[in-house]
């Protein structure tokens, strides 16, 4: 039999300076500075780990429209359409973001790549300008695939990036009041890209927005947990976030009830239009994150928040894609 390695401090130490640069790369809270390839760097400030919910919501929408088919011309369109969501227009608002609050993560965040020095304000703002040019340039191409007659796709595509802008940009800079940014930001991760991946597939209706901006309720909650992490950062310069004028515990409550409320509300609707089998699977998924509300962010926001969100968000993912499922063999 082969030896076992022992385990060292050492390689203790390893394991977890891996791990830090692994957070650091995705753009996870606990990371750690350090890195010296330019192109990490840059991956660093579209924080990898955002884009995921962008490309779900675009299957979301593919399958709202009811439309959808397994075709290869379909994948491609469908695997265009999330590169546009998720690399390109959610990398161009991290690190926007990421340019105008420089001087807050050198308070609540200062391993991140601008406040640490690993990169120059000038290369974040050449990046900024690479990413929009290509968002709004592949929205076009996705236009002329899906052969539309408006610019739907360009047009929700030039609405993301203003949002983006008026979110983390002054004089606006909505993210300065815990509701509207918030809301602006869980409507950017549900509803927008939904959108997108509809109007690609389908006829994107005012039903389907209405929808899905209700829906996006419930991402306003989910955009509340990110405000703990930056708690100490957003009192001192100002920032009226939900844990800033509420407090730990109200703003965890409102978080919860948020998330919790509105995926029922989605359910109770799918019931109205003779979706029950959804409506209920719906309802079972949403049964596990109230019960991790209640083992770990209710209990310590502060230090469970990445936790919680690993354990939780899942399912309010799959949560959504039944209701994408429902909506589209309603034909809504």
């Amino acid at each position: 039999m082969s030896e076992l390695t022992p385990i060292t401090p050492d390689s203790k130490s390893e394991a977890s300076d891996r791990t830090a640069k692994t957070r650091q790369l995705l753009g996870m809270k606990g990371a750690a500075p350090g890195e010296t390839s330019i192109w990490k760097i840059r991956l660093q400030l579209m924080k990898p780990i955002t884009w995921i919910p962008l490309i779900w919501g675009v299957v979301c929408g593919a399958a709202s429209s009811g439309n959808y088919t397994w075709t290869l011309e379909n994948v491609l369109k469908a695997a265009a359409c999330m590169l546009l969501s998720g690399p390109l227009l959610t990398g161009y608002t991290q690190t926007l973001n990421d340019f105008y609050d420089r001087e807050i993560d050198a308070i609540n965040e200062p391993y991140r790549p601008i406040p640490s020095g690993a990169i120059s304000v000038p290369q974040v703002v050449s990046q900024i300008i690479f990413l929009f040019i290509a968002g709004i340039s592949l929205s076009f191409v996705l236009d002329l695939w899906a052969g539309h007659e408006f610019p739907n796709v360009t047009v929700l595509a030039i609405f993301g990036t203003f949002i983006a802008f008026i979110y983390s940009a002054p004089p606006l800079k909505l993210k300065q009041n815990g509701w509207l940014g918030n809301y602006a930001l869980g409507a950017s991760y549900i509803a927008l890209p939904w959108w997108a991946g509809h109007a690609l597939f389908g006829e994107l209706n005012w039903k389907i927005m209405v929808i899905t901006l209700i829906y996006s309720m419930a991402g306003l909650g989910i955009a509340i947990v990110n405000d703990f992490k930056s708690v100490e950062g957003d009192r001192q310069l100002g920032l009226q976030s939900l844990p800033v004028m509420f407090g730990i515990d109200k703003a965890a409550w409102i978080c919860v009830v948020m998330i919790d409320v509105f995926q029922g509300l989605i359910a109770a609707y799918l019931v109205s239009i003779h979706e029950n089998l959804y409506a209920a699977i719906l309802v079972l998924l949403i049964i596990p994150q109230i019960t991790f509300q209640d083992m770990y962010f209710l209990r310590d926001p502060l230090k469970n928040d990445v936790k919680y969100q690993a354990s939780a968000q899942p399912f309010l993912v799959l949560g959504m894609l039944v209701a994408g499922l429902a909506l589209g063999h309603a034909g809504i």
